[in-house]
């Protein structure tokens, strides 16, 4: 049996993307897994996340990584009948629909647990298993694998985006000082990299008008 973990990294952020990503492994490797320290990527440290991936990729069965970028964020936000989570559960199908395991294990970021599987779905190819519960990233392995794939991909992109534009941007969190410093002095000059639809943001740009 072929189980998938799916977890995200970078819901939150002002700046820089949200990723997704499902790891797989087959069922007599799970405790393999468990061996190798994996847990929820925000109880580990930048450099034991790095010292992780190279023993995850090679345990694992497959694994799928989709990156969603700020502009797309904000559409699904501005749009009455969408919502980001919908917008995740479209691309939680998507490495679903990719990867065709036997089950699925997720953390759920929505409340309504019938509603947010049921959209999930409706957008799958084929029949499978999902078993959705919040804080699934700490008490599964195989989604804590998936969430330190995100959360690594997720890191990558903002110090490509600092590499890119020569300035340091902290976390791309708005509880980050470096982050909203960063924000207050440059949200009209690097458009592609903001989540325009953030409060952090509007209250910025706002602030610049007055």
């Amino acid at each position: 049996m072929i189980i998938c973990g799916i977890d995200e990294a970078g819901r939150g952020p002002v700046i820089g993307p949200m990723v997704i990503a499902g790891y797989c492994i087959e069922e007599k490797n799970q405790e393999l897994l468990k061996k190798t320290g994996a847990k929820d990527s925000k109880m580990l440290s930048p450099k034991r996340r790095e010292e992780l991936e190279e023993a995850l990729k090679r345990l694992a069965h497959s694994y799928k990584i989709e990156v969603i970028e700020p502009k797309e964020i904000d559409d699904a936000l501005n749009n009455p009948e969408s919502n980001l989570n919908w917008l995740e559960a479209i691309y939680t199908a998507k490495i679903i629909n990719a990867l065709k395991p036997d089950k699925v294990i997720l953390d759920l970021p929505s409340n309504n647990k019938e509603s947010y599987l049921a959209f999930i779905k409706k957008n799958l190819k084929f029949k499978v298993r999902i078993d959705a519960e919040h804080k699934a990233d700490v008490n599964f392995p195989v989604v804590s694998a998936a969430s330190i794939l995100a959360k690594l991909e997720r890191d990558r992109r903002i110090r490509e985006i600092e590499k890119e534009i020569k300035q340091n941007i902290g976390s791309g969190y708005p509880s980050d000082p470096r982050t909203i410093e960063f924000l207050r002095k440059n949200h009209s000059r690097y458009d592609e990299i903001f989540r325009k639809s953030w409060a952090s943001f509007k209250r910025e740009k706002q602030a610049k008008l007055k």
